[in-house]
Parts: C-alpha cells; structure tokens; sequence
C-alpha cells in the first residue's frame, strides 16, 4: 500500500474562498425610479390644493424621498415600492415640483413635474339644434383652455378628438336634448337644448 499524499491547507483554503465568492451579494446599480399617477398623470387638477401621489421603486429599498428638498413622509409598506403624496405650492394657477427618491447604496432618482389648476367649466356653443318628429340632431362647438376630452348628447358620448375647441355633433329623441362636456381636469358643464 502506498502512503497517502500530504494534504496542504492551500488548494482546500482555495476552493473555500471561490465556493463563498458566490454567496456574495451583488453591488446596488439601480436608481430609484418615480412614478406620479395623480392627478391625472401630475398634469391638470380641478383643486384648488392639489394633492400630486406617485411611488417610488427600488430593488433593495427606499430610505427617503425629498421634495424641493424637504423630506416627507411615505406611506406604509413596503420600501420596495414606496408610496408618498404632498401638495406642492402653487404661485397663481401652477404648481412645479422636484421629487427625489434615495436608497442605502447613496443612488438618487429625480423626476420634476407641473401642475396646473383648472377651476374653469369648460363653454357650450350650440350652432345648430334640428327636430323631425321626436328624432333631435344637435351640433355645436365645445371649448375649454385646458382641452376638452369628453362630450356626450343624453350621456351617449360622442367620438371627438379633444382638443381646446371641439366641434361636436349627436342626434337623441325626445324634447330636448342634454349636451355634457367634460375637461381635462374633470371639470363639466351642461346645457339643455330645445
């Protein structure tokens, strides 16, 4: 029987270390990443104190979110998709804001945004108004600084493509007919047809 070799503690050390190197946890490369979902998007509000709601993602987690520069609370949860709202100050109609989303690893996302206040009911303008027996066509222009988005004759919406002035035109029955137009930010106005 021939002796066993010496075994050296080097090459067993070796295999020791490369087995562990992968259980080492990978460095944090991701920037936080924000998202505003309200209002509509962070564009157009029909509050006076418009409260903007957004999140923020992170792989490892959110430590602090900023806005121009102030710190403010977020939601409970968890941390991977942290939720936060605020109102940002308006000067005038318009409010902008800088929203800042930090993780452990020292990355910042950033993301900036507007928002406008619409107090304004969007305009109706019938241009014409026709009845054949109890069948009623009424056609006629919609307007709103903000853009008008929706427009429906005894709720039936109508196909338009929004825009500041709309030009609109529905049939119904009955004894009149009831025009609803609807702005971006939500606001709407209603005028009765006869």
């Amino acid at each position: 029987m021939r002796p066993a070799a010496p075994v050296t503690a080097a090459p067993l050390l070796g295999l020791l270390l490369l087995g562990l190197s992968g259980c080492a946890r990978p460095t944090d490369t991701f920037t936080p990443r924000i998202v505003i979902n309200g209002p509509a998007g962070g564009a157009v509000s029909q509050s006076r104190a418009p409260t903007v709601r957004g999140y923020a993602l992170d792989d490892v987690g959110v430590t602090r979110i900023t806005v121009d520069g102030k710190t403010i609370p977020v939601q409970a949860g968890s941390r991977k998709i942290a939720a936060f709202s605020f109102q940002p100050p308006l000067q005038g109609n318009r409010g902008q804001y800088t929203v800042r989303a930090y993780d452990a690893a020292g990355h910042v996302g950033e993301l900036s945004g507007t928002v406008r206040v619409d107090l304004q009911k969007p305009q109706i303008q019938v241009t014409a108004f026709e009845r054949s027996g109890r069948q009623l066509r009424v056609s006629g222009i919609a307007s709103d600084a903000g853009g008008v988005t929706a427009v429906s004759v005894d709720g039936q919406p109508l196909s338009i493509s929004p825009g500041t002035r709309v030009a609109f035109s529905g049939q119904t029955s009955g004894v009149y007919a009831d025009i609803t137009v609807r702005d971006a930010a939500g606001n709407t106005s209603t005028r009765r047809a006869r």
